[in-house]
Parts: C-alpha cells; sequence; structure tokens
C-alpha cells in the first residue's frame, strides 16, 4: 500500500465498522504499508481528522446529497469526509487535487458508478464557498460545530452547564498538548532538562512538581525516554496521585493500575521506598506495568493479575489506595476521538461495576488511611453518584478536602476537571477517609 488516501479510507471503515481503537489501528496500519514518512503524515491527519470530524462532515454531506449519509455506501461516504476534510482543514492541498483525487480514488477502490456523485458533493461545497451552514436548533447547532453526538451534548449539558460542555467539546478538536512527568529517583529536574533541550520543557505551574509540557512529538523514542528520566502522563492523572498523597514508607493499592502512569507517578511520590501493590484483570496488560517499572528504575513496585472487584485476603491492610476505576473516558476524546461514537447503552452497566470496586477496595484500608476515587469521564453516574452512594452506605468513612491549594474545581471532597482548568483531559476525582 503506497497511497496513503486510499490506506486512510480503509483504517476509517475498519474503525467505524468495528469500533477499534484509533491509535492501533493507525500504528497496524501505517506499519504494513510502504508509504514514505512525508504520506505517513498526510494518512495520519486524514485518519484523525476525520474521525474528530465525522459529525460535521456527515452534517455538510447531507446538504449537498438527496440521500442520507447513512444510505450512501461506506467507501463512499469515507472517501467524501476525506475529500471533505482536505477542503475544509487542510490548507496545504489544493481544492483540485482534494477533488480529483477523491474522484479517482473511488475508481480504485471498485465504486466507478459513484465518481459523479462524489465529484458533484465536494464541487458544490466548494461552489458553496465552503460555509457550514449553522442549524438554528440549540443542540443541532451544537452538534455540527463541535461534531458531537446529541446525546453526549445533552449528557454534558444537563449535567455540567454550557460553559463545560463547550469547553470539554471544542477542546477535543484540538491537537492535546504532552505533558511528561520527571523521575526524580533517577535524576534531578536540571540534569533531565538538560537532556530533554531540543523538546523546549515547559514546567507546569499549576500541577504538583515535576510536570513539564513538551513539544509534540514521539517522546517514546527519546534516548531520555528509553534510560528512563520521565514518563509521558496527562496532567489531570498526576493532579490524581497528588490528591492521594502517597509518602515514603506507605503501603498503596493501585486496583486498576495498567499500563502503570499513575504507579509510577505515586512511587515517585514516594521517592521509590515503601510498597505499591499494582494490579490488572490481564496478564498482558500487568506486564507493561513491570516492563515501565524496571525502565524507570523504579523497585516498589509489585505487579499481579486481579479482579478489583473481588477481594484478595492474601493482600495485606494498605494506607492509602488509587481506585481509578473502569469508565466511558468520555474526558480523554481529544487523544481517543472514537469513544464519541459509542452507543451510550454501553455505559449503562458501568456505574455497578464501578462501585462494587470502589466497595471492595474499602476492605484492603487500614483505619485512618485514604482512597481516592477517579475516573477520566465527565458523567454523574460513573462519578459523583458511585462515591456519594459509597458514603451512604458505609459510616465508616467519609469525604475528605483535598488539592485546596490549586484552587478551581479543588477545595471539596471531590472535584470535576474540565480542560478550561489545567489544559488537561476532562477527570473525576474524589477522596474519603475510613475513620474505624
Amino acid at each position: 500500500m503506497n497511497d496513503p488516501r486510499r490506506l486512510a479510507a480503509q483504517l476509517l471503515g475498519k474503525t467505524f465498522k468495528n469500533n477499534s481503537y484509533s491509535n492501533i489501528s493507525l500504528s497496524k496500519g501505517l506499519d504494513s504499508s510502504e508509504l514514505s514518512k512525508r504520506d505517513k503524515k498526510l494518512c495520519s491527519a486524514l485518519y484523525y481528522g476525520v474521525i474528530e470530524r465525522r459529525i460535521t462532515l456527515d452534517y455538510i454531506i447531507s446538504g449537498f446529497s438527496k440521500r442520507p449519509v447513512e444510505k450512501i455506501d461506506a467507501v463512499v461516504a469515507d472517501i467524501l469526509r476525506c475529500g471533505l476534510y482536505q477542503l475544509i482543514y487542510m490548507d496545504s492541498v489544493p481544492d483540485n487535487a482534494a477533488v480529483n483525487e477523491s474522484v479517482a480514488l473511488v475508481k480504485k477502490m471498485g465504486k466507478s458508478s459513484a465518481s459523479g456523485f462524489v465529484n458533484a458533493v465536494l464541487r458544490g461545497f466548494i461552489r458553496s464557498g465552503k460555509k457550514l451552514v449553522i442549524p438554528k436548533n440549540s443542540i443541532d447547532s451544537a452538534s455540527a460545530v463541535y461534531s458531537a453526538p446529541q446525546w453526549l451534548i445533552e449528557s454534558l449539558k444537563n449535567g455540567y452547564g454550557e460553559e463545560n460542555m463547550i469547553d470539554l467539546l471544542s477542546d477535543s478538536l484540538k491537537r492535546p498538548p504532552v505533558f511528561v512527568r520527571f523521575n526524580n529517583v533517577k535524576a534531578d529536574e536540571t540534569e533531565i532538562i538538560s537532556q530533554l533541550e531540543s523538546l523546549e520543557p515547559l514546567k507546569s505551574t499549576d500541577a504538583p512538581d515535576g510536570c513539564f509540557e513538551l513539544k509534540n512529538g514521539d517522546v517514546t523514542s527519546l534516548e531520555a525516554f528509553r534510560n528512563g528520566l520521565f514518563h509521558v502522563q496527562d496532567k489531570a492523572s498526576q493532579l490524581c496521585c497528588a490528591a492521594l498523597d502517597p509518602q515514603s514508607g506507605d503501603t498503596v493499592l493501585d486496583l486498576c493500575a495498567a499500563p502503570g502512569g499513575k504507579t509510577f507517578t505515586m512511587s515517585e511520590l514516594m521517592n521509590g521506598k515503601g510498597q505499591i501493590y499494582a494490579f490488572d484483570l490481564h496478564e498482558k496488560r500487568v506486564s507493561l506495568i513491570t516492563e515501565g517499572a524496571k525502565r524507570l528504575g523504579l523497585h516498589n513496585i509489585k505487579a499481579m493479575t486481579g479482579d478489583a472487584s473481588v477481594f484478595n485476603s492474601e493482600l495485606p491492610k494498605v494506607d492509602k489506595i488509587l481506585c481509578d476505576v473502569p469508565c466511558s473516558g468520555l474526558g480523554v476524546i481529544r487523544r481517543k476521538p472514537e469513544i464519541k461514537y459509542k452507543d451510550p447503552k454501553e455505559f449503562s452497566s458501568l456505574p455497578e461495576i464501578q462501585y462494587k470496586i470502589a466497595e471492595n477496595a474499602l476492605n484492603y484500608l487500614k483505619a485512618g488511611g485514604v482512597m481516592v476515587y477517579s475516573t477520566c469521564t465527565l458523567r454523574h453516574e460513573e462519578n459523583d453518584e458511585v462515591i456519594e452512594k459509597l458514603l451512604k452506605n458505609h459510616p465508616e468513612i467519609q469525604p475528605e478536602t483535598f488539592l485546596e491549594n490549586f484552587g478551581e474545581p479543588f477545595g471539596s471532597f471531590k472535584a470535576s476537571i474540565f480542560p478550561r482548568f489545567f489544559n488537561s483531559d476532562g477527570f473525576f476525582i474524589s477522596k474519603i477517609r475510613k475513620v474505624r
């Protein structure tokens, strides 16, 4: 495969059909292709761009097609989306090239009968001035502008207000920043900065010490990464670990740990001292924790397989627990845009699973110990309602405030983090203490 547009269209078809993860699908597709570095960049831009903007692109198509988008052949629809994306968002591609390449691609992919249709839609859009006509209905308008399904817009707006809804969805269409955490166990800040000068490390003043932003790029290919001087971690996840505040000598339990980012940060906050038990349900994912800890030189991490919802009598009582439960992931759409196309019915069973994990976690907590419950989503059903139910049913625990010095949205025992606060992913953190 040496045609970047064709590969992008093929990968989009597989992603939309199989609900597969975009980063994994693209990586496999590019690795098996014969594309040049430049063409891989084009393929990646088209692939991610169409996933991010599919609803907007489909809205445009519906204005120039007599057939509803869902009735258009899937291959043709993906080619149209790629063509429109180039016309709107890729200034480096001339309009004629975007149209001609799309028409040629329809023929190459065995859909010659649709070539006139593709040509007509794309050229009709150009003649219209390439303008997006905004619907009058506020929900339809937000859906078209932010390329988000109506159920998600309504959920965010009803749960958190219009300002936060717009903040999360507009941010989801931007390129996410690269935040890392310096490994203070291996080297000091000055030494690590000296090895990352080309990426212009910028210290985050609104995050725990050790959080830096780097210029975009494949930072995992750097020698400093291979040598374990840092690991990649969004700012919200670092704030989550700071909320738990593990100290040197603590015994800590990380119930849903893979791939291990928060485990590593907690170990570094503990200066590599004490003990962390890190669990995941799948052996393959446990190996990610083990390998990461080895690279970072963190020796106080014991990674094992285990079901977070089932009590393990062999584990000791611990001082602190991180309960970062499986969730719908709606706070990380900017990194995994395919999430917004999931059927919301898929999320209905999550609160029960989350509560079961959180309730089981209490069995491991010492009297006086603290637990942080967290998710990378923004749904009251998976966040506030779970922790409030836990507090209601367990009089032995009480809410605990955290990170008050970091300002809004902190100052209570729970916080819903939107991008506007820290330029981070969307996130939820809550903290409780076992008083007896």
